[in-house]
């Protein structure tokens, strides 16, 4: 098998709102130089079932590698297949951060369809649970891809992976390097906040600052997890921080007194 340069790659956003074009923003700023990132408005209204695709396409698109549909409602998923053919993408990245812009059975379909044209899609649930590997779908439930252009860009954004540096003696953060930030960026702000904090408090301090990035992952509960994804979402950044100051934390014992008589 021939080995796939990914260093220049090409990428086509499909956006349609404030949720898209901050994900763009944060892929454009922090993203490798060698990166070329064009972005496609989608139609702000579509039709409950989308028969003929070419009706609300351009009459072409820039070639792309990946695919990223940031788009807020379900119908943009049926354009994608002709999209990845009419762009020779060979991946397709549809996160999952709210049921009503891609619901479970649909991202179930996209997969299938592009699985028949030969391209691989990841619809990760939510977006910031995608690794190099998999992404999740459902509480401990994670599909594993096998795809050069996705694996490199989850390279550079996905699951957040902060690489913490503690004083010892003082237990506080003193360095927080971004080796993989959230593709909305939320891990980078995140760790600019946690500098300065102690052990002891870095992993609340965490959640507080991912809510009031803010995230933008749904906040209704969904039952794939039986909880909301913007929880879920701030779980991931939170155990990425907890497992790193755990051997920093002070622990406290208690002594069990005497009963008075």
């Amino acid at each position: 098998m021939s080995v796939v340069d990914t260093t220049h790659m090409r990428l086509l956003a499909i956006i349609s709102g404030e949720y898209g074009q901050r994900h763009v923003n944060n892929i454009r700023t922090h993203g490798p130089s060698t990166w070329t990132v064009e972005t496609w408005q989608a139609p702000a209204v579509l039709p409950p079932v989308v028969d003929y695709p070419e009706d609300h396409l351009p009459d072409s698109f820039p070639p792309a590698d990946l695919i990223l549909s940031f788009a807020e409602l379900p119908g943009v998923a049926e354009l994608l297949p002709d999209i990845a053919q009419m762009t020779g993408a060979k991946a397709v990245l549809a996160p999952v951060d709210n049921e009503s812009w891609l619901p479970r059975g649909l991202a179930r379909q996209l997969r299938g369809w592009l699985q028949d044209i030969g391209v691989v899609c990841a619809t990760p649930k939510p977006l910031c649970s995608l690794t190099e590997k998999d992404y999740l779908t459902a509480r401990r439930k994670r599909i594993e891809y096998d795809n050069p252009w996705l694996a490199a860009f989850a390279r550079h954004f996905g699951q957040p992976d902060l690489r913490i540096t503690v004083d010892p003696d003082r237990r506080v953060i003193t360095e927080v390097e971004v080796v993989r930030d959230a593709v909305c960026g939320c891990a980078r702000y995140a760790a600019e906040g946690l500098v300065g904090v102690s052990a002891d408090d870095a992993e609340q301090k965490a959640g507080l600052l991912h809510h009031h990035y803010p995230c933008l992952a749904s906040m209704g509960v969904d039952s794939d997890f039986s909880d909301t994804l913007m929880h879920v979402s701030g779980n991931l950044l939170k155990d990425n921080v907890g497992r790193q100051v755990k051997p920093f934390k002070r622990i406290l014992y208690f002594t069990p007194g005497n009963k008075s008589e």
